[in-house]
């Protein structure tokens, strides 16, 4: 393992790395452990009694430094992870990155597959990318949760949908995370017909003999977009499929909370809405541990609208809004606004469901609707001169969407104010009837 240059680029206001001055240094060591990445400054750094190697300039100093136990040590660096982010080695037959279409930003190519932004992030890893030194460390520092894509447990299985000859020899960290005490949430990107049926029961019940250091198992569908000529050829799931493969689930997860007290496998939300079948309600999903992986988001949203609406003040004189999302969330945001409007009658909120053109295939999901699309679909049909789209169709700076169309762009052709509406359902209801 190579030791990195790390640059203290600032530090914190009444840190003890203000306090030591270590701005402008290069921080070699924490009591003789090498720093290479975030991970091992974070743990290094935690203790009440520090010694430090750092280089200032052409000279090597040892510092000694004081502080409370785990109160940070206020350093600053380069980039967030200290080291680069560890790109994916696999070729997934359902990777979405694949399937994007040409043209788009470079940083939508990239592919992560790095157990520190599990940690750190919740980003999902598939093992593939871990050597012998980094699953020393997940021990030895205890690192939990992680988070694991892992598709299936059949290793050949898994050599096949990942096309990575070591997707299954890998399979083997599963076991010692678990002998470790590291506690993981695992996902099964499901495939029509490759790793559903008899193959899905054989996942669960695996993973769930590791229980309680697994703690979740969540199951979603691949997502197909238009694009994928020269891939493995996949079929998206059905009304009829769907329903087989929540059988399944529901099975087990039946079984499991009857036995353990916890359902330990949940099906993502886009299940139940492809099988025509009710959303569960709230005790279905325990203490929601795959909330962002799609699992009971919602009955979340739901719940806290629904639960907000006596509690807000809204206007006196009408108001109407328009507001777009995807065909997949449309008919529980309709439900909502419906709600809403039997409660206030003078607030209509007008909701359109934006077809995904630009993606094609089964991709619904209002996260992936590209402003190209929103432009094209509600020109002549808005309502009002106000248009509310969820926060997700935006990248972080909330200004882009995914075909980098601006906000501003958008409002030129429709002639709206954009108004972004958060996920809570409760700070939904207020950003539509501020």
């Amino acid at each position: 393992m190579r030791c990195l240059a790390v640059r203290v680029t600032d530090v914190e206001k009444g840190s003890p790395a203000e306090a030591a001055k270590l701005a402008g240094g290069t921080l070699l060591s924490i009591d003789g452990n090498e720093i290479n990445d975030m991970l091992d400054y974070e743990f290094y750094s935690s203790g009440a009694h520090l010694e430090l190697a750092v280089m200032r300039g052409a000279k090597l100093e040892y510092l000694q430094i004081e502080k409370e136990e785990y109160q940070p040590l206020g350093c600053s660096f380069e980039s967030y992870l200290i080291d680069k982010k560890h790109s994916c080695k696999n070729k997934c037959m359902f990777c979405f990155i694949d399937q994007m279409p040409k043209g788009m930003r470079e940083t939508l190519y990239f592919k992560d597959d790095d157990e520190r932004l599990s940690f750190l992030f919740g980003n999902y890893v598939t093992l593939t990318n871990l050597s012998a030194h980094e699953i020393d460390r997940i021990k030895k520092m205890h690192i939990s949760p992680i988070n694991i894509s892992v598709h299936t447990v059949e290793p050949e299985l898994r050599v096949k949908m990942m096309r990575n000859k070591h997707a299954g020899e890998v399979l083997r960290y599963i076991d010692e995370f678990a002998e470790a005490g590291i506690e993981m949430n695992c996902q099964l990107v499901l495939c029509r017909g490759i790793n559903d049926g008899e193959h899905l029961r054989k996942s669960i019940e695996k993973l769930a003999s590791l229980y309680p250091a697994v703690k979740s198992i969540a199951a979603v569908p691949s997502g197909l977009t238009k694009y994928r000529d020269g891939l493995y050829p996949l079929e998206p799931y059905d009304c009829e499929t769907a329903c087989q493969v929540l059988d399944i689930l529901e099975e087990y997860g039946d079984r499991y909370q009857k036995e353990r007290g916890e359902r330990i496998i949940y099906p993502a939300d886009e299940w139940f809405l492809l099988a025509q079948r009710p959303i569960p309600q709230d005790e279905y999903y325990g203490e929601y541990p795959q909330l962002e992986n799609g699992v009971g988001m919602w009955r979340t949203l739901h719940d806290e609208f629904m639960n907000a609406l006596d509690t807000q003040r809204y206007p006196r004189f009408p108001r109407r809004v328009d507001v777009a999302t995807g065909t997949l969330a449309a008919p529980l945001i309709r439900m909502l606004m419906e709600a809403l409007h039997d409660r206030q009658p003078h607030i209509r909120v007008e909701v359109h469901p934006i077809q995904n053109d630009f993606f094609g295939g089964n991709v619904s999901v209002a996260g992936l609707v590209t402003g190209q699309d929103l432009i094209a679909q509600l020109q002549g049909k808005l309502k009002s001169r106000v248009l509310g789209i969820p926060e997700v169709m935006l990248r972080e700076e909330r200004d882009r969407f995914l075909d980098d169309i601006t906000v501003e762009q958008v409002e030129k052709a429709l002639k709206v104010k954009v108004r972004i509406i958060p996920q809570n359902g409760e700070e939904m209801l207020r950003e539509l009837i501020r």
